[in-house]
């Protein structure tokens, strides 16, 4: 669900071609228009669905709106999905 939310944010964000959030490492893959938008703008749309960033954090409002298996935040989803 995550995966999902995060990217479409990204492609509602104009000028981005490519997003891919890899759920295990945490990382997001971008490929967007310079002259378009530019990371902060991308940022902000993954803040505004309830996903953190690491220099934004999503308002209490957006982050309790995902589903809870998506809470970042919380100590026990974080162990549920780390790698054994």
């Amino acid at each position: 669900m995550c995966k999902a939310r995060i990217e479409k944010a990204c492609y509602q964000t104009k000028g981005v071609k490519s997003a891919n959030w890899n759920v295990e490492t945490h990382e997001l893959k971008l490929i967007y228009d310079e002259r378009k938008t530019n990371l902060d703008s991308i940022k902000k749309s993954v803040v505004s669905v309830g996903h953190d960033t690491k220099t934004l954090k999503a308002t209490e409002e957006a982050y309790n709106s995902v589903h809870a298996c998506c809470r970042y935040r919380d100590i026990d989803v974080q162990n549920d999905h780390k790698k054994d």
